[in-house]
């Protein structure tokens, strides 16, 4: 598996598409004289392998010693929207879009919490398309996901923020080629006619393609490499026109003193090395990501991708949510319904 995603109780459960097994997990250390502090993290499940080596590598600092973690991980609307309810406790929490992190602000999170030396984000990585091993389809851009025979997996972006930056990724490749919004919107109706499951997280469509579902998988570059690290048999493709996904971090307003610390660990150059031998490519400017295992060139992990499109071109989440995914008429909720 690339990622477990996990499952909250009550209510927030009736929000998840199909079943997910619970997983909490906790990271204990020993407590100190000065007392023991829990953090409650709560995150979108593609980044749980690089949040349990940068917990357990906080716990091994002075900041972190007496600190335990308690994670909860699933698709990061699903997150957002319990959270903002009150049905899940959280002091730190790691979300894919910006549009679920303002979703708790003032609420939940302060105003200033994008005002970090990584502007908020804990790390970033770019859209790719995951094949089976020797990529058979010989699969080499956007443009061959629409023939005959290929099969997608992508989540569904009613509940994940991963399923939101690939679509993005999707109509916007037509967009930087020069094509117009009409034909970015065919492109996305045919590429909608090769989906074959669209389920609640990144992580569960993840181990959806790897169980055998489909044959080629939309996904974070991220979670393609930590595929391979964990010896999953797949290669991937950095498309020449993706988006930058953009991952916001933050603290809730009733964290204790360790969150905060923990939240400068991750936007630290020590953290941000972390999360780049996990996969992420580094949000901190000037972040050398070293020699990375399971990327395609693991000595030169993070490619440049000659058209790269980011959120803020596109006018910001609360735009782009409104313009694509608004129900009902939404670009792409109008074509995923129709």
């Amino acid at each position: 598996m690339i990622t477990v995603s996990t499952r909250r109780r009550g209510a927030a459960a009736a929000l998840a598409v199909g079943a997910v097994a619970a997983l909490t997990l906790t990271a204990c250390s020993s407590p100190t004289s000065g007392g023991s502090s829990n953090i409650a993290l709560v995150g979108f499940s593609t980044p749980k392998p690089a949040y349990d080596a940068l917990s357990a590598a906080f716990e091994k600092t002075s900041a972190g010693k007496g600190v335990s973690f308690t994670p909860t991980y699933g698709p990061s609307g699903t997150e957002s929207k319990a959270v903002l309810a009150g049905q899940q406790k959280a002091d730190y929490v790691a979300l894919s879009t910006g549009g679920d992190m303002t979703a708790l602000v003032p609420s939940k999170v302060s105003s200033g919490w994008d005002s970090t030396s990584t502007k908020g984000f804990g790390a970033d990585s770019v859209v790719v398309i995951v094949v089976r091993p020797g990529n058979p389809l010989h699969i080499t851009g956007w443009d061959d996901l629409t023939k005959p025979g290929v099969k997608i997996v992508t989540p569904d972006p009613a509940s994940s923020g991963s399923a939101k930056w690939n679509l993005l990724a999707a109509y916007e490749h037509v967009i930087s080629e020069g094509g117009t919004a009409t034909q970015a919107e065919a492109y996305v109706t045919q590429f909608f006619a090769h989906v074959v499951s669209r389920a609640e997280s990144g992580s569960v469509a993840a181990s959806q393609f790897e169980a055998g579902t489909g044959n080629v998988l939309i996904s974070y570059e991220s979670e393609a490499i930590a595929a391979r690290q964990a010896g999953q048999k797949l290669d991937y493709i950095v498309p020449k026109q993706s988006m930058l996904i953009q991952t916001p971090v933050a603290v809730t307003k009733t964290a204790p003193k360790a969150a905060k610390s923990f939240l400068s660990y991750v936007e630290s150059p020590a953290g941000q090395k972390i999360f780049a031998a996990n996969g992420w490519r580094p949000a901190l400017s000037g972040v050398n990501p070293g020699t990375v295992k399971g990327a395609n060139d693991p000595s030169n992990p993070y490619p440049t991708v000659q058209k790269l499109t980011t959120i803020a071109q596109l006018g910001g989440w609360d735009t782009v949510n409104d313009k694509f995914f608004g129900d009902p008429n939404g670009i792409i909720t109008k074509i995923e319904s129709s």
